[in-house]
């Protein structure tokens, strides 16, 4: 596990923990697993599926009914990082609000970190 004993990886907003817990109630889902992939025009790629069961070297962020697991290569880019769930007029979906990002893309899916 990476980062500081006794503090989560990631938070969740109170809207992003409710969204996240109505779609853990969907169909058996244990949770939702955030990770990093290359591609993108920065470089990398945020990664989101539905989880059925709980792998051992995920790190386990439970909130207010809200489960989310990271991925073991995600943990070092997702630390500090804040889950947020916006709604606008034309699109709604998950935002990161994440520390260890130093650019991001136009197209706002595509984010690159220090030395990558």
């Amino acid at each position: 596990m990476f980062g500081i004993p006794g503090k989560q990886a990631v938070s969740m907003t109170p809207t992003a923990a409710t969204q996240i817990a109505k779609l853990m109630g969907r169909d058996g889902h244990q949770g939702l697993r955030i990770g990093v992939k290359k591609g993108g025009c920065a470089g990398m790629e945020y990664t989101m599926e539905y989880v059925t069961e709980v792998d051992p070297h995920d790190e386990v962020v439970e909130q207010d009914g809200a489960r989310v697991m990271i991925a073991p290569m995600a943990q070092m880019f997702l630390f500090g990082t804040e889950i947020d769930y916006q709604t606008s007029l034309l699109e709604s979906g998950f935002v990161f609000n994440n520390p260890n990002v130093t650019e991001a893309c136009g197209c706002g899916e595509s984010i690159k970190f220090e030395g990558m």
